[in-house]
């Protein structure tokens, strides 16, 4: 069991820790970035609203 620290109060986990298996993320710059693209060309003429005041960007 592992003793843990809330708030200056030390307790005891009641539960195992679970094992996970890892994954590995990659990161894709054409992907994001295309979809950056497609995102602002979509919204050129958007109509939006800020408390109560509508306006277009």
């Amino acid at each position: 069991m592992t003793t843990l620290t809330y708030r200056g109060k030390n307790y005891v986990q009641n539960k195992e820790a679970v094992k996970k298996q890892l994954v590995e993320l990659t990161y894709r710059r054409n992907v994001y970035t295309n979809r950056m693209d497609d995102a602002s060309s979509s919204n050129e003429k958007a109509e939006l609203n800020y408390r109560g005041v509508n306006y277009t960007k």
